[in-house]
């Protein structure tokens, strides 16, 4: 968890400014496929300057991304790089984008953090771009090398449609003969 900053000596003196680094972790932050791990640290480095608005909180913010391939499954980590640019407000209103910064002069950079990290998550990572996923039928790994399924069995409720199909087929490939069973046709009417 992140603790509060206390911005105190910030607060109703615009122009004025300071470093601050903050590190701590997020705790339930994470989809399916990618959150952050609750053990690793994330790091903000900020610069917290006073406003007439209130505190403008800007910089970078780094950690570490713990993700899953929506392709093959493996797990992997990724670097996470954010920009900051954030306003936290005595009053902010309902439908901005400003944090709340409390009336005894300290802010929590927790929620800021959540929502700056919580868009970066991707809705599908892959572990790399050419990544061929998994065999649909027996599951293996087709980064490894190609599957060794047997050909798929053909779902019975399609076998009608196959042979349609080959009917279809043998009918095309025998157009132009002439059947010898069928009596012709007098084009003259």
């Amino acid at each position: 968890m992140i603790g509060a900053i206390d911005v105190r000596d910030l607060v109703g003196r615009p122009g004025v400014w300071r470093s601050e680094q903050v590190t701590g972790t997020i705790d339930d932050l994470e989809t399916e496929l990618a959150g952050l791990p609750a053990d690793t640290p994330v790091t903000a480095d900020l610069i917290l300057e006073s406003l007439a608005e209130g505190i403008l909180a800007s910089g970078r913010l780094r950690g570490v991304l713990s993700l899953r391939c929506a392709r093959c499954l493996k797990g992997f980590q990724e670097e996470l790089t954010v920009e900051v640019h954030e306003l936290f407000a005595p009053f902010p209103h309902e439908d901005s984008d400003e944090y709340p910064l409390e009336p005894d002069g300290f802010l929590d950079p927790d929620q800021m953090i959540r929502d700056l990290v919580g868009v970066e998550l991707p809705f599908a990572p892959v572990c790399r771009p050419d990544c061929r996923g998994l065999c649909g039928r027996c599951g293996g790994d087709l980064n490894l090398g190609e599957c060794t399924c047997t050909e798929p069995d053909i779902d019975p409720r399609w076998a009608g449609l196959g042979e349609l199909f080959e009917a279809l087929h043998r009918s095309e490939s025998g157009a132009g003969q002439i059947d010898e069973n069928r009596p012709e046709r007098s084009s003259e009417r």
